[in-house]
């Protein structure tokens, strides 16, 4: 299963095991390695993505995704070293010359989208730069764990343009009206402090501790039933689209399902008798 991962040059798998006995499948430690650039989003980039989705959403091996920035290369002797880079934003380069009805296309059909789209959870382990895009990237995923030295912004108003791929509309769901109003106006960045203070993500720590405190939190998660997340997941996202009183109706009726999983039946008898649930749904 590891040799069908879609591994590229800008994009690599790690799968780690859940548990030590590997029996509850693997979390995917997808890294995006454009280094020299700050991990920018290019064209290859994001085919490479959603070619990983494609492949996590067909696999029973992943549980868990996480993803993030590949760290600097070593500088040449003499020259300073890069910054630390979760994805700085899209390539830009790729803009010149492009036209609305090209560039509607890539935005449209893109991998952001892909990725906000899968039924498995995923988490955003952020070390450095977020910004555009990848804060797009960091907002379309479950969760966002980052370092101390991670700073998040939506800079594309110094380009004459706005985010386009969710900002507008993922922002604003997780910090509210008047802060991703003052973000997206102002292009200004904010640092991990203050991006936790808000809400744009679950948790900061020291870069040192980052990779074991993200894994221990896709642990947690990838332990559990994926039946079961995969719907938590499905109706947690449904209060985005739906209103207040028909969002209550739909999670009764998500919640009643359940009933139907065996998965329930292992969840109940397991804690009735103070044991590891055993799930069917691994």
């Amino acid at each position: 299963m590891v040799m069908d991962a879609p591994q590229t040059d800008v994009l690599s798998i790690e799968l780690i095991p859940v548990n030590e006995l590997e029996e509850l499948g693997s979390i995917a430690l997808v890294t995006i390695r454009r280094p020299d650039k700050l991990n920018a989003l290019n064209s290859e980039v994001m085919s490479s993505l959603k070619a990983m989705v494609e492949w996590v959403e067909a696999t029973d091996v992943v549980r868990v995704v996480v993803l993030t920035g590949a760290q600097p290369n070593a500088p040449p002797e003499g020259k300073r070293a890069k910054p630390n880079a979760f994805v700085a934003g899209a390539d830009i380069t790729e803009f010149v010359g492009m036209q609305k009805d090209e560039i509607r296309v890539k935005f449209t059909n893109n991998a952001v989208e892909a990725l906000w789209d899968l039924s498995k959870p995923t988490i955003a382990m952020v070390d450095g730069f977020a910004l555009g895009g990848g804060c797009e990237i960091a907002c379309s995923c479950d969760l966002r764990i980052a370092s101390e030295r991670s700073r998040f912004g939506t800079p594309e108003v110094n380009l004459g343009l706005i985010p386009g791929y969710g900002a507008t509309q993922r922002l604003t769901h997780l910090v509210g009206y008047g802060k991703t109003m003052e973000m997206i106006m102002t292009g200004e960045m904010i640092d991990a402090a203050e991006a936790h203070r808000i809400g744009l993500v679950n948790h900061v720590c020291t870069s040192e501790d980052l990779r074991e405190f993200t894994l221990k939190i896709a642990r947690i998660i990838g332990s559990k039933s994926s039946h079961t997340l995969r719907f938590g997941k499905q109706t947690i996202r449904a209060s985005l689209d739906l209103g207040l009183t028909e969002g209550i109706a739909y999670e009764a009726e998500v919640f009643a399902s359940l009933f139907d999983s065996k998965d329930q039946e292992i969840g109940v008898n397991a804690f009735l008798n103070r044991e590891n649930p055993q799930w069917e749904h691994k």
